[in-house]
């Protein structure tokens, strides 16, 4: 059972989609569990290559079909998931902030995320303080994640904070802030709860603070 869990995994994290394509229904054939499927293939998979781009050892173009494998494998499992119970680990909400029209690193994050077995709901860019409020308030997600890579749009991370504390929602959200020109200083001046350097911090930090609030999905 393990061999094809890791054959999963491997066939991931070197972008191989048809591949994955073809051991999924194999793995259900032999009756595996869809949540050991999920998280001992799939998402495991995705955490080395998570690893692997922090550590510099693969790039934005081996994530991209890292993650379009794994696409492709968690759409062959989507049926089966909601019988089986499986659970994502949380929910987040994610956005470029107004203003900017960047998407690069939205995007690596957002793959990082559901490699993490987050569920995300991208709210793509130049996003208004409103819109995210609107989105939480619709969603109600456990974290809520901005990005930035122009120093001229940093401000609005604050407009943001401002207007969920406005909204008396600020303490039920871990905010977390990320791009560029983003520092952890800037964060402590914002009163956001996480900053992170690089997409795959971001989705481990993200995990872990879900997990130390407990599951609110």
């Amino acid at each position: 059972m393990s061999d094809l869990l890791n054959d999963i995994s491997t066939a991931l994290q070197i972008g191989k989609a048809k591949l994955v394509k073809e051991l999924v229904p194999q793995a259900l054939e032999e009756g595996i569990p869809v949540k050991n499927i999920l998280e001992k293939g799939l998402l495991a998979g995705m955490d080395v290559i998570a690893e692997k781009f922090k550590n510099n050892e693969v790039y934005v173009p081996e994530v991209l079909i890292a993650a379009r494998a794994m696409n492709t494998g968690i759409a062959l499992l989507k049926p089966y998931l909601a019988d089986s119970g499986a659970k994502p680990v949380g929910k987040a909400l994610i956005g470029t902030v107004k203003g900017d029209l960047h998407d690069i690193g939205k995007n690596l994050v957002r793959m990082m995320f559901e490699g993490k077995g987050i569920l995300v709901i991208d709210l793509g860019v130049d996003v208004s303080p409103e819109k995210f409020l609107e989105a939480y308030e619709t969603e109600k997600p456990d974290v809520v994640a901005l990005s930035a890579l122009l120093t001229t749009t940093m401000g609005e991370m604050k407009n943001i904070i401002d207007a969920f504390v406005n909204k008396g929602v600020r303490d039920k959200v871990i905010i977390m802030i990320g791009g560029a020109p983003v520092t952890d200083s800037f964060r402590e001046s914002i009163g956001a709860d996480i900053y992170a350097p690089d997409a795959a911090s971001a989705a481990e930090a993200a995990k872990q603070a879900i997990l130390k609030n407990g599951n609110i999905l």
